[in-house]
């Protein structure tokens, strides 16, 4: 009974996670201003920066081993890098649609069960990472605390990859790797709808 409870919990919070969440793209939220607060928030209102970051986490913890924290440190580090990148006005191609994929690719990964060697999965997170630590690099400038904005932004998503890390951990009980197959089959839809999105907008 407490087994199934806990899944549920699980549910209702990812449940809750998209409900609440803006749909638009995290990124397009341009000239937000504020400080640690509205950086601890930003992460938490656009629905492709959360399925993506909530994904790291969970594909790490399937992968086990170093992956479990690697993957979810990688993340933001480059991140910061690929903030950095946004900041100084160097544009990335087709950014939009860059971001979008990394929340098809990283659910379709968690739904499948993609056992890419550790270097690979590293690999891949890396690069969505850049990408989207580009996208709202550029709004910090235009933030009224730009540093303090951008570590409660590094703080929310390594909290969201704690999150998908907790949702892996299910995969220790009965019934909880279907669970997060689900999790990350919906994470890939959402992603799919965001590319589509993207590409209408980019014709």
């Amino acid at each position: 009974m407490m087994r199934r409870n806990l899944l549920h919990s699980a549910c209702g919070v990812v449940l809750l996670s998209v409900l609440t969440a803006s749909p638009g793209f995290a990124h397009e939220q341009t000239g937000v201003g504020g400080g640690l607060a509205a950086g601890l928030l930003h992460p938490l209102t656009g629905l492709d920066h959360l399925v993506a970051m909530v994904a790291v986490g969970i594909w790490g913890a399937q992968l086990g081993g170093a992956a479990i924290w690697v993957l979810p440190i990688v993340f933001p580090l480059v991140m910061a890098l690929g903030a950095v990148v946004g900041i100084l006005k160097i544009g990335l191609p087709v950014p939009e649609l860059v971001i979008a994929l990394s929340a098809l690719v990283l659910g379709l990964a968690v739904a499948l069960r993609v056992r890419a060697p550790f270097v690979l999965a590293a690999a891949v997170v890396a690069v969505f990472a850049i990408f989207h630590g580009h996208a709202h690099g550029a709004e910090l400038p235009s933030a009224a605390n730009p540093l303090a904005y951008g570590c409660g932004f590094v703080v929310a998503t390594g909290l969201l990859h704690a999150f998908g890390i907790t949702i892996g951990a299910l995969a220790r009980w009965p019934g909880g790797e279907r669970v997060i197959q689900g999790v990350g089959a919906a994470i890939a839809a959402l992603g799919g709808y965001f590319l589509v999105t993207s590409l209408g907008v980019a014709a």
